[in-house]
Parts: C-alpha cells; sequence; structure tokens
C-alpha cells in the first residue's frame, strides 16, 4: 500500500528517481542521526570531554542495521518525540559506561538539522551530475542545430527566423545558471548543526567552538557561525533554486510539447515501436515523457512557497516550521530529479524535423519577413513612414491570403525604391538570421 506517487511501485519513476529516492528512505534518515551521534562524541574526545573509548564504542554501534525500528516507531508513538527513542537504542546497544556519553550537549533539533543537511549532500552530488549531463546534451543539440533556420515565434506567432541552434542555446545557458546558483547555495544550505538546547551551546561552553568546528568536519559540512534553528533561509533558498530548475524543465518540455503539435512537427519526443500515445487512437504519437515533466514543474513550483512559510520561527525554536522541512525538502528533491531525469532522456532522444522546420518558414507567405523589408525600404524614406506602409501591406497580405511578395511588388511607394529582385531577396528567410549562429557559439565557449 502507499500514500503517495513517489512511493508507488507503478509510478515511483513518473515522480522522482531510483537514485533520489535512496536519498531518503528510513534506513538512510536513520543513519544520518546515527553519524551526528557517532562525529559528535569523536569531536568531543578532542576536548577531553568523552573518553577516547567510549567514542569509539558509539561509533560502533552508530548503524540503522542494529537498530530495532518498530521500537523506534512505537517510541514515537509514546513521547511524541522524534529522536529520543533513538537516543536511547544507542545508549542501551553500547556496552560499558559509553551509552552515558551518547548525545553530550546536543539537543534534538541539531540532529535533525544536521541529519537533513547530510541528505541534501549526498542529493547535491546527483543534481551536479544530472545538471552536466543536460549542459552535456544540450551542447551537442546547440552545436549540431547551429544553422538549422526556423521560425522564431513570440506571442504565439511566427516573429523572426533564428535557428534551432539558437533556441537550444537559451536552454543551456539558463541550465548552466542553474548549476552556478546551486553550487553558491549549497555554500549556505550545506551547514550542520550544533547549537544546544536555546542555541547557546550552553552545555558544553569552555569547548563549544573547538567542537563544533570538529563535528563539522567529520560530516563533511559547513560550520555555523551561530545556531540556525530559527534561520532557515539556506533550506529555503536551496529549494528555490531547486523550484526554479523544475521550471525550467517544465519550459523545455512545453516547448517541445508546442513544436510537437501536428500543425508544426518540428521536433518530437524519442519514440520507438511499442511506445503507445493512446489506448483508442492507434496513430498518436503523444508527448507523454514531456508532459509528465511538465507535471513535476508544477507540482515542485508550490514547494518553494512551502520552503519560504518555513521561514517564519516564534522564539528559539518552533517546531511547527522545523517539521514542514522533511516533508517537502524530500518530496521537492524527488520531484525536480525526477523531471530532469525525464529532460535528459528527452533531449538525448529528440527528434528533429529540418525539413519541417524550412516548411514553416514559408508558412506566412512571405510575412516572416516584414521586419526586412521595413528596415530596407525605411533607409530611404524613414523607418515610421516605412513600417506604416509595411503594415497595410502585411493586413492586406493576411486578410486576403495573398502572397506578400505579390502585394509588395504591386505597391508604388515600395517599388519606387526596391526592385521586385530585391524584394525578392528581402523575402529569404535565412538570409536574415541575426546573430543567431554566433550566439550558440557563444555559450558554447560559456563567455561571461
Amino acid at each position: 500500500m502507499f500514500s503517495h506517487v513517489i512511493d508507488s511501485q507503478f509510478f515511483c519513476d513518473l515522480f522522482s528517481s531510483a537514485a533520489m529516492r535512496a536519498v531518503f528512505t528510513d534506513d538512510q534518515r536513520l543513519q544520518k542521526w546515527l553519524d551526528f551521534e557517532a562525529a559528535l562524541a569523536q569531536a568531543e574526545v578532542t576536548v577531553g570531554i568523552v573518553p577516547e573509548a567510549a567514542a569509539a564504542e558509539i561509533t560502533r554501534k552508530a548503524h540503522f542495521a542494529l537498530f530495532d525500528k518498530a521500537a523506534i516507531k512505537q517510541g514515537m508513538d509514546k513521547t511524541a518525540h522524534p529522536l529520543v527513542s533513538v537516543i536511547w537504542q544507542l545508549s542501551n546497544l553500547c556496552e560499558g559506561d559509553a551509552g552515558g556519553y551518547v548525545h553530550w550537549g546536543a539537543t534534538t533539533q541539531d540532529v535533525m538539522d544536521t541529519g537533513l543537511a547530510l541528505h541534501l549532500k549526498d542529493a547535491h552530488a546527483i543534481f551536479l551530475a544530472t545538471l552536466d549531463e543536460l549542459i552535456g546534451t544540450l551542447s551537442e543539440l546547440a552545436a549540431r542545430y547551429r544553422d538549422q533556420p526556423m521560425a522564431g515565434r513570440t506571442h504565439g506567432q511566427q516573429a523572426l527566423p533564428i535557428t534551432f541552434g539558437f533556441k537550444v542555446a537559451v536552454w543551456l545557458a539558463e541550465v548552466r545558471r542553474h548549476k552556478v546558483r546551486l553550487e553558491q547555495a549549497a555554500e549556505r544550505a550545506l551547514v550542520g548543526q550544533f547549537a544546544g538546547a536555546a542555541g547557546t551551546l550552553a552545555g558544553v561552553k569552555e569547548h563549544g567552538f573547538i567542537v563544533n568546528a570538529k563535528l563539522m568536519e567529520l560530516l563533511g559540512l559547513g560550520v555555523p557561525i551561530i545556531g540556525w534553528h530559527t534561520a532557515r533561509d539556506g533550506f529555503t533558498e536551496y529549494a528555490c533554486d531547486l523550484a526554479m530548475i523544475a521550471s525550467t524543465m517544465g519550459k523545455i518540455a512545453h516547448e517541445i510539447i508546442d513544436l510537437q503539435k501536428t500543425e508544426f512537427g518540428e521536433v518530437e519526443e524519442p519514440f520507438e515501436m511499442g511506445k503507445v500515445g493512446s489506448s483508442t487512437m492507434p496513430q498518436k504519437r503523444n508527448p507523454m515523457l514531456c508532459e509528465a515533466v511538465l507535471a513535476l514543474a508544477r507540482m515542485a513550483r508550490p514547494l518553494a512557497t512551502v520552503a519560504l512559510d518555513a521561514m517564519h520561527h516564534e522564539h528559539e525554536r518552533d517546531w511547527s516550521s522545523v517539521q514542514m522541512e522533511w516533508a517537502y525538502l524530500p518530496e521537492l528533491c524527488n520531484y525536480v530529479h525526477g523531471a530532469m531525469v525525464m529532460t535528459q532522456r528527452i533531449l538525448a532522444g529528440l527528434i528533429v524535423y529540418p525539413h519541417n522546420m524550412e516548411r514553416n518558414l514559408h508558412a506566412s507567405g512571405g510575412l516572416l519577413l516584414a521586419e526586412r523589408v521595413m528596415l530596407a525600404l525605411g533607409k530611404q524614406i524613414g523607418r515610421q513612414h516605412a513600417h506604416d506602409i509595411i503594415y497595410e501591406v502585411a493586413m492586406e497580405a493576411f486578410e486576403s491570403r495573398r502572397a506578400f511578395s505579390e502585394l509588395l511588388k504591386q505597391r508604388a511607394e515600395v517599388t519606387a525604391h526596391l526592385t521586385p529582385e530585391q524584394i525578392d531577396e528581402l523575402l529569404n528567410p535565412v538570409m536574415y538570421l541575426g546573430l543567431a549562429a554566433e550566439y550558440v557559439d557563444r555559450v558554447l565557449r560559456d563567455e561571461k
């Protein structure tokens, strides 16, 4: 039985990834808590708070496989406390007097916050690896289709010619920025917590700073400048960056959905025999993968709002906000990485139809090049006057469904300055691509 699609045997890979699900299992959650307790004991050995033998025994017993998880759950239900039953078990598992040194000077939120930071550290490595895959695939696509002309569209209408490589390069530059943002956010989010009951480390005052630094060194986390029990901006910043990544994946997927429409037919998500678009219409080749990415993007975005709401805390501790992170952050990581993995799959197998791109360049009967004609005429009679004339001709061509070139050649104000041959040349879409190819080159060189 499952209550969430991430846990469903059927739907799990549609809403997450195996790699990210493995980060947020209960076994991993318990192990992160135990990693904190072991590292804390080892750190306190350095200042003489915990005997070396006791720390070694705590470390030996700090493994999730040794614990009775059913008893932990029963303890949580009985005490209404998330950690005390874990501390009891660890203390009882330790031989000799080692159990008496477990959790020395720490408070529950230190363990829970640091555990979540350790989860995020594992997730972060996965995110960066997948971003690198996306960057590599997008770079290949941008280079391959650097010069492939297609209609650029604004407001859902054809605007000016671009290249498909240019479109992809815009995505590439955005994904690169996401990687930079995520790396920068990690410096503030992957920070441990050891602050004590009210954040002052009163229980280990004489050695607090030393223990804190050693503890984080052992865990591979950043050292906090001050306790952050009620300052959740690190997790929130990271969560907002993840939501932005999801939005970009959704945008790419949505663009492919649009370009795959029958009337466009310019690209198509990966297809192979056996992929079924409809249970009743055998001909359908639906963008099901892209639709799944778009669904994940939409589900991820509201969790950024939850992250912002989780920043609201009272006084020096507020579990009503902290507990929100236990729910939203794993869910968000799963949604976002699921969207990234699926987008990578789509882009790596993307089918591009250059012939249809070139066909659609002429779908408007030349209106796609109205700006070019206007500017050429504007050199002779002024831009605004030229705009008014070309506007009238363009609207007539649109309404009458006659060729733009034909009407231009019949307009005296145009033919007084442009020959029929010049008009035909001006209406050649591949000659008005601007700096599309050069922009692709700049992005591929990763110029700042």
